[in-house]
C-alpha cells in the first residue's frame, strides 16, 4: 500500500516536472543528458569498484539487455524495425507526396477523435443528469 503511494507520488511529480520542462526544450534536452551521463558514470565506477573486466562487462550487460528485451530497442529502435516489417520507405526515401498525405491522415484522425470525445462528453453528462 505504501508502495503504491510512493509510486503515484513520483509519478505526478514526474508528470508536473515534464509539463513545465516541456515549455524550455533545450534545457530539457541539456537536464536530461546530465542525468543520463551522471547514471552511466555511476555504474561504470560500480563496475569498476567490483573489478568487472571487459569481457565479463559486455557478456552480462548483453545477458540483462537480452532478458528484459531492451537489447533490439537500445541498439536499433522500434521505429526502425516497424518500418521494416511493413517495408517503409525511409524517411529520405518517401516522396513528399507521400509525406503530406500521411499529415492529412493523422489530422483527420485527430479531428475525428476530437468529435468522438465531445460525443462521449456529451453522454457522459447526459447519464449523469439521469
Amino acid at each position: 500500500m505504501l508502495t503504491k503511494k510512493v509510486v503515484r507520488f513520483f509519478d505526478k511529480l514526474e508528470d508536473k516536472i515534464r509539463a513545465k520542462l516541456s515549455h524550455t526544450p533545450i534545457f530539457y534536452g541539456f537536464l536530461g543528458g546530465i542525468g543520463v551521463v551522471l547514471f552511466w558514470r555511476g555504474v561504470w565506477h560500480i563496475a569498476d569498484d567490483i573489478n568487472l573486466s571487459s569481457i565479463v562487462s559486455i557478456i552480462t550487460g548483453s545477458i540483462i539487455l537480452l532478458l528484459t528485451g531492451v537489447f533490439v530497442s537500445a541498439f536499433v529502435g522500434n521505429r526502425l524495425i516497424i518500418s521494416g516489417l511493413i517495408g517503409e520507405k525511409k524517411l529520405a526515401e518517401r516522396a513528399e507526396e507521400e509525406i503530406e498525405s500521411e499529415e492529412a491522415q493523422i489530422k483527420n484522425l485527430q479531428n475525428t477523435l476530437g468529435r468522438m470525445e465531445k460525443k462521449l462528453d456529451h453522454i457522459d453528462k447526459e447519464i449523469e443528469g439521469k
